[in-house]
């Protein structure tokens, strides 16, 4: 005979205080490892955000980042008389070509960080359509005039429209503000690629970004950059899948660490279950007697509990991903790896943290629960009612 649900659920019920107690601990490491995974999408959706599927980026194979990316101008005219570059209406080529350099800010909570400065052509806002102006005017082609981004405004000192920023030997006039949608690009500053070349002594770009007609081009393209001896230390790339892959190693740092450490506060949880279930097999030895001699096999005394432990693991999962789900409205700054500079995200959460979350709140139930279920199961009858 199968025990009824319901007297599962009484069961579970009538323990409010250490069930409540266990729920809690398991809730608090769901959170905790919910939060992590949050953490890391939230890089990979801000990162992933700044590129476009239209848009094809082109940088030197041996490179990590922009920043580590050369491309000297020989190469860059090369790059620019292909086909695959789209034109506007008027015939003008839909590129940019830039140069990422890093300089360092002061925070308003205290400490300095670095911060990218990315040089950009005119055509950047045609490219990039995700870019705003929000607040301000764009800066003049040919001045030491910047635009910031939103992230930067509200983070760092003197970032804010009408101040003046001192680098690479000279001051710098904020004349607007932009933004991009929770993109990298509202954590950059943003001036002319000419004047960031001629400031840091350049003559090289980081990078050169161009609209095609189709992405199905790409797959054309780079057969034809890895047959050109000129241009095979190079790599085109859709833009979207660029900054993926440039999220995907800072994402697998946060997440290993982040699970490393919740799988230590899981022990606790697991402790605390097992002890739950423990005390209510110890409380319920008469019962279990009383349903053995009833003709309850063994089996459904250890799923009736079982189910018990996991039924306090299912809801310290809700609880633990209701509070995680919180976070969406905070965001916070952390150093890009791949460009070393600062990047603004917030939490972000999905379908698949929400899974990943519950299906790791039913394991910590099932190793804290089956042990005690298992002695309950065993328990003989005669031994049982005799505990009375």
């Amino acid at each position: 005979m199968k025990i009824p649900f319901s007297y599962i659920l009484k069961n579970f019920t009538a323990r409010k205080l250490t069930a409540l107690i266990t729920v809690g601990g398991i809730a608090l490491v769901v959170f905790v490892f919910a939060a992590v995974l949050m953490m890391a999408y939230g890089i990979q959706k801000t990162l992933v955000a700044t590129g476009s599927e239209t848009n094809v980026i082109v940088t030197r194979k041996s490179s990590s980042g922009e920043i580590t990316s050369i491309i000297d101008r020989e190469t860059a005219n090369i790059i620019l008389t292909l086909p695959e570059l789209d034109r506007d209406a008027a015939g003008k080529l839909l590129v940019t070509t830039d140069g990422v350099a890093i300089i360092n800010l002061y925070k308003k909570d205290g400490g300095m960080s670095n911060v990218a400065v990315r040089g950009v052509s005119p055509a950047v806002f045609e490219l990039r359509t995700n870019v705003k102006l929000k607040e301000g005017r764009m800066f003049n082609w040919g001045s030491r005039e910047i635009v910031v981004g939103s992230a930067i405004t509200k983070r760092f000192e003197g970032a804010a429209i009408g101040s003046k920023l001192r680098f690479a030997g000279d001051e710098w006039v904020i004349v607007g503000m932009i933004e991009s949608g929770g993109s990298g690009f509202d954590s950059e500053l943003w001036c002319d690629i000419v004047q960031v070349q001629q400031a840091f002594n350049r003559t090289a770009f980081s990078t050169i970004t161009f609209k095609i007609a189709s992405p199905d081009a790409i797959e054309s393209l780079k057969l034809k950059f890895e047959g050109d001896p000129r241009l095979n230390q190079f790599e085109p790339e859709i833009e979207r899948r660029y900054f993926e892959k440039q999220s995907e190693l800072m994402a697998t740092f946060i997440r290993v660490l982040g699970i490393f450490i919740t799988v230590i506060f899981s022990v606790g949880a697991i402790i605390g279950a097992m002890i739950t279930m423990y005390a209510a097999v110890a409380n319920r030895t008469t019962e279990i007697g009383t349903l053995r001699a009833l003709g309850f096999q063994r089996g459904s005394i250890l799923v009736a509990f079982l189910v018990e432990a996991l039924l306090i693991a299912v809801c310290g999962g809700f609880v633990g991903i209701v509070f995680a789900s919180v976070l969406q409205f905070f965001s916070l700054s952390t150093l890009n790896f791949t460009s070393f500079s600062e990047l603004e995200f917030s939490f972000a959460l999905s379908p698949t943290i929400i899974f990943s979350s519950l299906t790791f709140a039913v394991a910590m139930g099932f190793v804290g629960g089956f042990l005690p279920s298992w002695r309950a199961s065993r328990l003989s009858i005669i031994g049982a009612l005799r505990a009375a």
